[in-house]
């Protein structure tokens, strides 16, 4: 995904906005973990969706809110979470006695 890439950069824009202390983090992860990326993109149609809920008739406006606000909040957590799990690094102990 290059960096010109208009999807890349609007999700970039989202995780800014809501993880901005993982941005560099993140914008690796956006170009080798497709999982992080599909999450990515769910965020994004989330959020889209939100922004569009007035449209909505009013007897579902306000459920439709609590419900794409919902799945926002757990879609920041589990994006959060995947970049907390991606700073994890497995060492590996050498089962060989050191000289």
């Amino acid at each position: 995904m290059g960096a010109g890439n208009p999807e890349k950069m609007a999700i970039l824009a989202l995780l800014e906005l809501h993880l901005p202390e993982h941005l560099p983090l993140a914008q690796r992860l956006l170009d080798v973990d497709e999982n992080f990326h599909s999450m990515c993109q769910d965020l994004a149609a989330a959020i889209e969706a939100l922004t569009k809920v007035d449209l909505l008739p009013s007897s579902i406006r306000e459920v439709r809110r609590q419900e794409y606000g919902s799945l926002v909040e757990g879609l920041v957590e589990e994006i959060g979470d995947a970049i907390r799990r991606s700073k994890v690094v497995a060492l590996r102990r050498s089962t060989d006695p050191m000289p």
